[in-house]
Order: C-alpha cells, then structure tokens, then sequence
C-alpha cells in the first residue's frame, strides 16, 4: 500500500479524495490541518508522499528531510509550484501537479470580480440588507468596448479572454508563449499597461516576473487602471498597488491572492488583530475586493484535483509515464 500524508487540509480536500479513492485500498492518505514548513516536516515519517497546497513550504530545508525520510514524491494538488525549491529536488523527489484542475473556475470567478466592482454589486448587498435602497454612489461602467488586458494567456487566462469576448471587449494579451487560434491581439506588457482600462493577471510566478506589477508599470498605466489578480499574490508589489490606489493612479483592484496570504489565507482569522499594516489599509478601501484564495473552489475542479493527484501518486509508483511532472531541466521549466 502506498502511504501518503496531506498538509493544509480542510474539509473539501478530504471530501473530494476520499471520494476520489473511493473502495480502493492501494493508497492511503492521514490527513493534517497543518502546513507543511521546516516545524511540521516530522508529520511525513514513514510516508512515500507528500501532499501539498499553494502555502506549504518547500524549501531545500524541508526537501532535505523528506529525502532523509525516505518520502519519494510530493504531490502538488495545485497547478503553480513557486512554493517549491525544484532545484533542491533535483535527483532526490520527484514532483507531480495538476496542470489544469478547471480554468473556467478561474476565470469565471475573475469576471465576477470584476463586475462586482465595476458595478458596485457588493455595495449593493449591504445597503439592501440594511433597507436602503438608494442608488447614490452605485453609477458603474460598461464592459462592452473597454480595452483588457490579459497577461497570460495559458488555459485559465484564455478561458478569461473567450469570457471578455462575449462581453464585447477589445482584447490585448501578453504571454512569453503565444498560441494560435486565441481571440486576441498579442502585444507587449508596456503596450498593455498604456492602452488597457483593466488589467488581468493569469501567469505562474516565476523569478522573472516577481513584483511585475510595481511602481514603473504602474506610472505606464491609464489613470483609473482596474487591476485583477487571480493569479500569485508576488506577482504584485503591494506597496506600489497601495500608493498607486492612494493617488488615484489605480481606480479599483480586485485581488484573490495575497504575497503575504501564507499565514493568513484559508483560516479563519476574525478573532484576531491583522498585524499587516498593507492588507489591512487595502481591506478599508472602498475600491478594493479581496478574497481569500478561492477562484478555484468549484465542485468540479475539486474532483478534477483530487482525481489528477490519486492518477499522480499512481503512476509514479507503478512505473508509468509521468506526463504532469515538474523536473529541474525539464524544457517545462527552462521556458
């Protein structure tokens, strides 16, 4: 029997894989609410896996005692690996994810952002729930005929740009990567900060684009800029976002990722002080929208993440091809 162990559990992971294992008896999973860090590593002995979130930490501390463990194969339930040291893998684990658990979820759930603020819907909410039903303050804008810009245009980010689309939007995309047959006009990023009335964050976060959303492209921007990110939260410069959305350089920002959300997101936080001076200005601001990490949460791409992870763990430890896995020379990881 294969035995795992999962960090950052909660309950719709256990749901979703245990009914993902269903009768069969070839794996076996101990759950732990816990992240995974340097502190909690210990938790993994005896295992020949890991299980493994967005917030888990894997460093080359961390990887080093699972090596010394005996643990073979982390499992990434998730698509992004920026958590993970591959170099420090390298020769030691292997490492697998899921590519594509659902892009609609993503980018279904970034649209909604987006017409929650634009539209004033939130606000809305509120004022009704209280019985007031004056419209002051409520006046929102078209979609049809604004410029977006998608930076990204991978699965989640065209899912985006088909959605924009229907919207009647003008369309501009940036991707290291372009593919054919998407329904935009592939551009620079300088042409996208310039000409875009909204900005969309679809990328994994890699060296190269830490912090791309900082004070330089903010300056390039239009004045009144809407600025989503569903992405990773370090792919934005929280200070330079705060004092962009102070001077009114920025009009309104949508965010479902944080780049300090490790010790915050996915917990339930209300009975304590939020020592983060930054989120907790950008919380008070009536033209910002956060949320806690939960484009992904739908019925189905739980299924699609549970049902890709057990088919990884499988296909490791029978041999099979391992088409979802990361490598440190792998081309994947060189682009």
């Amino acid at each position: 029997m294969i035995k795992a162990v999962m960090f950052d559990t909660k309950p719709y992971d256990r749901e979703s894989f245990e009914r993902a294992l269903g009768d069969s008896k070839d794996i076996s999973i101990k759950y732990y609410d816990t992240k995974l860090s340097i502190d909690t590593v210990g938790l993994a002995h005896g295992s020949d896996a890991v299980i493994v979130f967005v917030n888990d930490e894997l460093g080359a501390d961390v990887i080093g005692e699972l090596y010394e463990m005996g643990v073979k194969l982390i499992a990434l339930r998730c698509a992004g690996f920026n958590n993970v040291d591959v170099k420090a893998a390298y020769e030691k684990l292997h490492i697998l994810r899921v590519p594509a658990y659902s892009p609609f979820a993503v980018a279904e759930f970034t649209m909604a952002l987006l017409l929650t603020s634009v539209r004033r819907i939130h606000k809305a909410y509120n004022r009704t729930r209280e019985f007031n039903f004056s419209l002051s303050g409520l006046t929102g804008f078209d979609l049809h005929g604004r410029t977006v810009g998608v930076i990204g245009a991978g699965k989640i980010g065209r899912a985006f740009i088909n959605i924009c689309n229907g919207f009647g939007m003008r369309v501009l995309a940036y991707d290291k990567f372009p593919s054919d047959g998407v329904n935009a006009e592939f551009v620079t990023p300088e042409k996208i900060y310039s000409e875009s009335d909204i900005i969309s964050l679809h990328c994994p976060l890699t060296d190269e684009n830490y912090h791309m959303i900082d004070r330089d492209s903010i300056a390039a921007m239009k004045d009144g800029v809407i600025i989503l990110n569903t992405s990773r939260g370090s792919l934005i410069d929280s200070e330079e976002l705060l004092a962009g959305l102070l001077s009114k350089k920025i009009g309104a920002a949508c965010l479902d990722v944080y780049e300090e959300e490790s010790d915050l997101f996915f917990d339930d936080r209300s009975g304590h002080i939020l020592r983060d001076d930054i989120l907790a200005r950008l919380l008070s601001m009536p033209n910002v929208i956060v949320t806690s990490h939960q484009a992904f949460l739908t019925d189905e791409a739980l299924s699609n993440i549970a049902d890709t992870t057990i088919g990884n763990i499988r296909s490791f430890f029978s041999g099979a091809e391992l088409e979802n896995e990361i490598s440190y020379n792998s081309s994947f990881l060189r682009k």
